[in-house]
C-alpha cells in the first residue's frame, strides 16, 4: 500500500509518521510530500530514508491513501486532484469539515458511516475530537441538550513557530512571534480569527463540528477557546446539560468502558488529567467528574488529550486503519 503524507516535514506531519510507524500501518511505499522548499530533503521512517517530493510528483505516484496536514488552501486545491485518480484523502485541515458531502470522522464514534465512495474524509478539529469522544456515549444514554466548554490549549496547536516563541521568551531571547502578544507568563483568549458574531473560528468549529459528528443539530454548544503557555496537550472544562438525570457513578462507568478514554478521577489521591500525563499518549483523559449543583441534570468534566496525537495524527491514522480493515481502499 502506497501512503502519501502531505505536510510530512511539519509538526503534525512528523507526528503522523511517528504514529504510522508505532502502529505498524501496512505501508509498502511511503511518499513524504511537502512544499517546494522542502523537496529533496530526506526523512527517516522505520530505518529507511525517503526523499521528500512535491504534490504533483505524489499524484503521479498514485498512492492508495493520502493523509493531508498542510493547511486548508493546499487541501482545497489538491485533495480533489488526488481523489480524482482514486486516492482516498484523509484531511486534517478545516477545508472539508463542514462540507455536507464529506464525512467528519472520529473512528470510535462514526467510522461505520464510511464507504468506498468517500474519497475525501475530514479529520475534526483537535479540541472537538477530545470533547466529542467523551460526549458521544453520554449523549446516547442521557441526551445532551447543551454544552458549555472553555479550552486551555497548548502552543503546539499553533505550530513550530509558536513553540519557538514560547521557548525564546522563557529564555529571554527576542525572536519571531507567532502571536500578537507574548505567551510566556500569559494567556491569550483568542484562537484563530474572529467571526462576525464575536466568537473565534476555533470556538465556532467546536460548535458546528460537534453537531455534525454526533448527527444532532439540537445540541447547543457554546465555547471559549484560550491559548496557554503549555506543551503536551489541550485541556477543556466541559459543562453538559442532559435531557435526563444521571448518577455520577454511572457516568464514570460509561466513560471508563468507552474505547479511547481513560478515566483519571480520584481526588483523594490527587489524580486528574493534565497535559503532563497526556503528552505522547493516544487516549483522551477524563476527570473531575461531578454534578453541577447549580441546575438539574448537569455535569462537569475536565478533558485532556495530546492535540498532536489523538487531536490530529492518531485520529487520521485510525481512520486509515478502519479503511484498510474494512477493505474500503
Amino acid at each position: 500500500m502506497k501512503v502519501a503524507v502531505v505536510g510530512a516535514t511539519g509538526m503534525v506531519g512528523e507526528v503522523m509518521l511517528q504514529v504510522l510507524s508505532e502502529r505498524n500501518f501496512p505501508i509498502t511505499e511511503l511518499i513524504p510530500v511537502a512544499s517546494a522548499r522542502s523537496v529533496g530533503k530526506e526523512i527517516e521512517f522505520k530505518g529507511n530514508k525517503y526523499k521528500v517530493v512535491g504534490l504533483q510528483t505524489a499524484v503521479e505516484m498514485k498512492p492508495e491513501i493520502a493523509i493531508f496536514s498542510a493547511g486548508g488552501s493546499t487541501s482545497l486545491e489538491w485533495a480533489p486532484i488526488f481523489a480524482s485518480i482514486g486516492t482516498t484523502v484523509i484531511d486534517n485541515s478545516s477545508a472539508w469539515r463542514m462540507d455536507p458531502d464529506k464525512k467528519l470522522v472520529v473512528p470510535e464514534i462514526n467510522a461505520s458511516e464510511l464507504s468506498k465512495d468517500d474519497k475525501i474524509i475530514a479529520n475534526p478539529n483537535c479540541s472537538t475530537i477530545q470533547m466529542v469522544l467523551a460526549l458521544a456515549p453520554l449523549h446516547k444514554k442521557y441526551t445532551i441538550k447543551r454544552v458549555v466548554v472553555s479550552t486551555y490549549q497548548s502552543v503546539t496547536g499553533t505550530g513550530v513557530k509558536a513553540v519557538k516563541q514560547l521557548e525564546d521568551e522563557y529564555a529571554g531571547i527576542e525572536g519571531e512571534k507567532a502571536y500578537k502578544y507574548q505567551i510566556h507568563k500569559n494567556i491569550i483568549p483568542q484562537i484563530d480569527v474572529f467571526e462576525a458574531n464575536g466568537y473565534t473560528k476555533e470556538e465556532m468549529k467546536m460548535t458546528r463540528e460537534t453537531k455534525k459528528i454526533l448527527s444532532d443539530d439540537t445540541i447547543h454548544v457554546t465555547a471559549t477557546a484560550v491559548r496557554l503557555p503549555v506543551m503536551g496537550g489541550h485541556s477543556e472544562s466541559v459543562n453538559v446539560e442532559f435531557g435526563n438525570d444521571y448518577e455520577v457513578a454511572d457516568v464514570r462507568k460509561i466513560l471508563s468502558e468507552t474505547p479511547g478514554i481513560i478515566v483519571q478521577d480520584n481526588i483523594d489521591a490527587f489524580e486528574y488529567p493534565m497535559p503532563l500525563f497526556a503528552h505522547n499518549k493516544d487516549e483522551v483523559f477524563v476527570g473531575r467528574i461531578r454534578r453541577d449543583e447549580s441546575q438539574p441534570n448537569t455535569l462537569n468534566m475536565w478533558i485532556v488529550a495530546d492535540n498532536l496525537r489523538k487531536g490530529a495524527a492518531t485520529n487520521a491514522v485510525q481512520i486509515a486503519e478502519y479503511l484498510v480493515a474494512h477493505k474500503l481502499v
